[in-house]
């Protein structure tokens, strides 16, 4: 007969309770899209103007490494992202400076962690993560989008953005008229 020790118990317990964390949480790196940075983009751009695409997380964001997992993993999302739009992936958290539109852009230390002015700029002072940042070509800010998005609702977004279609459509028209793309699901 096996008898279990109270100690061993909450152990289980605890393990169950984080195992549900740990697998939405686990990040999957090698989506196919080639996210850049933003200096990268901007030599990108300076060759050949496009939209740029912003995904602005935190290494701490459950839902960011579900939204790398799942949406960023999508085929069809990768190709509109690379088609359409520089794609960037920007920590709002990170300590290195970064200048973009002539404007340096610094980290803020709050208690032990801080947050990016770059960050705050882009998500109009409102950090929440994961968000999407769309800019146009003259780095005006089209839409942001805070949240996790799944893969078929993102390529509509991507799509009514990329292909210029918010310049003339509203939102709900397109969603009605919308055929959807391909996806390899979520």
């Amino acid at each position: 007969m096996i008898i279990f020790v109270p100690m061993k118990i909450r152990r289980i317990k605890r393990l169950l309770l984080i195992l549900p964390l740990l697998a939405m949480g686990v990040a999957d790196n090698s989506t196919p899209v080639n996210w850049l940075t933003f200096e990268e983009a901007m030599t990108s751009f300076a060759q050949e103007p496009r939209k740029i695409f912003i995904d602005v997380y935190t290494d701490w964001c459950g839902w960011c490494k579900r939204m790398d997992a799942t949406t960023f993993s999508d085929e069809a999302v990768a190709n509109i992202l690379q088609s359409k739009f520089y794609p960037v992936k920007f920590n709002a958290e990170q300590r290195e400076p970064v200048t973009f539109d002539n404007h340096t852009f610094n980290f803020i230390p709050r208690g032990s962690k801080g947050y990016h002015e770059l960050a705050a700029t882009l998500l109009n002072g409102k950090l929440s993560y994961p968000s999407a940042v769309f800019l146009n070509e003259n780095f005006e800010i089209i839409q942001v989008l805070p949240g996790y998005r799944k893969a078929e609702e993102f390529i509509k977004i991507i799509t009514f953005i990329g292909e210029d279609h918010y310049l003339s459509t509203s939102w709900e028209d397109f969603n009605k008229a919308y055929q959807k793309a391909p996806s390899n699901g979520d």
